[in-house]
């Protein structure tokens, strides 16, 4: 009787132990999203084992891994050897709730990375055999260990989709395809048809455009009522076949395409319809007033509305509906590259607008310039808080000439940046805006100042100039930037004591994880607790990717384009690569969140942010993040010996 009941006092405390192990698994990804019958089998199997600080766990010379891990309690860290660190290179933290090393379990090898307790700390123990039947049945624990911390921010994105389509519903998602906005047959006509009966059909179908096809269905041309307008304006007869005028090439996107591309392409063409094919045929046509997924505030109709005001108190009232824009793209579960990519858009039309406006006001210089963008503006990254980082570059036949031109721009320059920040375009401290002469110059002035960046660079001139190095043409044409971009990637390619310096300014941002700490946050003043995520997390892929691209020869501007352009060619792994877009994705999208809140509750603009105040998911992959621009720079010093 009495060892009956100690039998069951055992089942009980064992059945206790099992219960606190699954609720402390649940609070964890990728733990709270399996079945909790798997979740139980795998506590029942797992072993909690004790490891003192400085104790070894794992190394690279133990061979194929035969047990999956996760931290009950502590601090692991990840060591590689370093020449200059008795103790190795700490690579990466491991803390409470997360796992490892899936990599080496599911490749059935041995870890590269020596796994070490950096304080006293208990793990759960998972034999390998166990491991793979249990990846086999949860897809939750499968997909988190093939895809990391993509898996960790699709749950973010599912939370953010979910909360969006219980407001506002599923249909105004910003990623639905092209193919579910499609509510009827597209409404087309052959080239020879007359424009009076494609008018008619357009008035029978209620419909405001009408696609001129081949035999084929091949979209050959759009026909709209603007087109209409236009013909009755100039006098041309209605009996003409509408192939004579109708726009041709008409802008087509293929039926997978998401509504924000549509969005987004009408924004930049300055066009009201997109054609959607499908395997070349078309499929359907999506006009700006099927784009509702924008409610309220319609980026299209917001985008004309910009191009055409037609005085300056007009744009500087339509720039407060910008705010509201990105609001509504956050509730929507929009990505930070969707984001910041639809910012740089409206931003680029403000600026043409205000150029233009200025031209009216102070009258044309009389002979063609370019108006070049830097730094975030340049790399199509920006964001509500953004500064001015511009300049002007026109032709000159000689010194003189280019003299006397610059003498009649400057005036203008200044003009236009002072109603530029009017529109919330703050004037840029360091004085890196068209109206400085020294930012006012020729293409061979400019050619010659780039010139001296490289050849003649020292780490602190090479760290003022890195801005330079991300320009773009927002007004103008565009022949004389490009020229000049070919000849910097030229430069550059061949300069490798100026690569080592800006790999060596790439390095000064360090990322604000610590060794001992989830956060290296400020200890005193006003920025106490707080950590700023553009520059210690942006930062080092932005100027990371720089130094790469421009070293390989990489003409886009934009960091993910850089990322994505050096894994084609081979330049980092795509595995790395891919973990780094996620990284900056995240951290930036962290960042217009927080702003986000900071407008709602009428604060100014920062970048500084307090950890503790994140969710725990939140947190932990924000510093994973933080350590993916760790493992960046790591590579940079290797790469460059430094």
């Amino acid at each position: 009787m009495a060892e009956n009941e100690f039998e069951r006092a055992g089942k009980t405390a064992v059945s206790q132990n099992i219960h606190g192990t699954v609720e402390f698994l649940q609070k964890f990804p990728p733990f709270n999203q399996m079945d909790l019958t798997h979740l139980v089998y795998l506590v029942e199997h797992c072993q909690l084992r004790f490891y003192s600080q400085g104790e070894s766990i794992l190394k690279p010379s133990d061979g194929p891994v035969d047990y999956f891990y996760i931290v009950k309690q502590g601090l692991i860290r990840g060591a590689r050897p370093h020449a200059a660190k008795a103790n190795g290179e700490t690579t990466f933290e491991i803390t409470t709730g997360e796992c490892f090393p899936l990599s080496a379990l599911i490749g059935e090898r041995a870890t590269r990375t020596e796994h070490i307790a950096a304080q006293d700390s208990f793990c759960l123990l998972l034999r390998k055999a166990i491991f793979i039947k249990l990846f086999e049945l949860s897809a939750p624990l499968r997909d988190f260990a093939l895809r990391g911390v993509s898996s960790l921010l699709d749950q973010v994105n599912q939370q953010v989709q979910l909360r969006a389509t219980e407001s506002l519903g599923s249909q105004y998602s910003l990623d639905s395809k092209l193919s579910e906005r499609l509510m009827r047959k597209p409404v087309s006509c052959a080239p020879d048809t007359t424009v009076r009966e494609a008018v008619k059909i357009m008035h029978e179908q209620h419909v405001g455009s009408i696609v001129i096809v081949s035999q084929r269905l091949q979209p050959l041309g759009i026909f709209t009522l603007r087109d209409l307008r236009r013909v009755i304006a100039d006098g041309s007869s209605l009996e003409l076949p509408i192939e004579q005028l109708m726009t041709a090439k008409p802008f087509r996107l293929p039926a997978s395409a998401s509504t924000f591309d549509a969005a987004i392409a009408m924004t930049e063409r300055n066009i009201a319809h997109v054609c959607v094919v499908e395997h070349g045929q078309l499929s359907g046509v999506v006009s700006e007033r099927d784009l509702f997924s924008l409610q309220r505030v319609d980026l299209v109709y917001l985008a004309r509305s910009i191009r055409n005001a037609s005085k300056l108190e007009t744009l500087i009232n339509l720039r407060s509906n910008i705010q509201q824009l990105v609001d509504r793209m956050l509730a929507h579960g929009a990505s930070s590259t969707q984001i910041t990519q639809l910012i740089t858009q409206l931003n680029d039309h403000t600026v043409c607008r205000v150029i233009e406006l200025t031209i009216e006001e102070l009258g044309d210089p009389g002979f063609a310039f370019t108006w070049l963008c830097f730094g975030s503006e340049g790399r199509r990254e920006q964001t509500l808080l953004t500064d001015q980082d511009n300049g002007i570059m026109f032709a000159a036949e000689n010194t003189a000439d280019a003299a006397a031109k610059r003498e009649r721009l400057l005036p203008l320059a200044h003009a236009i940046n002072l109603h530029l920040a009017q529109c919330g375009f703050t004037l840029c401290k360091g004085n890196i805006m068209a109206g400085n002469p020294e930012l006012c110059l020729s293409q061979q002035e400019w050619s010659q100042r780039f010139d001296d960046f490289i050849s003649n660079a020292t780490p602190e001139n090479l760290l003022g100039s890195c801005i330079y190095f991300d320009l773009r043409v927002v007004w103008g044409e565009p022949q004389g930037c490009a020229q000049l971009r070919t000849e910097l990637l030229d430069k550059f390619a061949k300069n490798t004591l100026s690569q080592r310096m800006l790999a060596e300014n790439a390095l000064r941002q360090r990322p604000p994880v610590g060794r001992f700490r989830d956060f290296v946050v400020a200890r005193k003043g006003v920025e106490k607790d707080t950590l700023d995520l553009k520059v210690q997390g942006l930062t080092p892929f932005v100027d990371g990717a720089r130094l790469l691209a421009l070293a390989n020869g990489i003409e886009s501007s934009n960091t993910l384009e850089r990322l994505q352009g050096l894994i084609d060619k081979g330049v980092i792994d795509a595995q790395d690569g891919a973990a780094y877009e996620e990284a900056y994705h995240f951290i930036q999208q962290t960042r217009m969140q927080h702003h986000q809140q900071q407008a709602k509750q009428g604060l100014e603009y920062s970048n500084r942010i307090d950890p503790d105040r994140l969710n725990h998911l939140d947190r932990r992959i924000l510093r994973e993040s933080f350590r993916q621009a760790k493992r960046l720079q790591s590579s940079l010093a290797l790469r460059y010996q430094l």
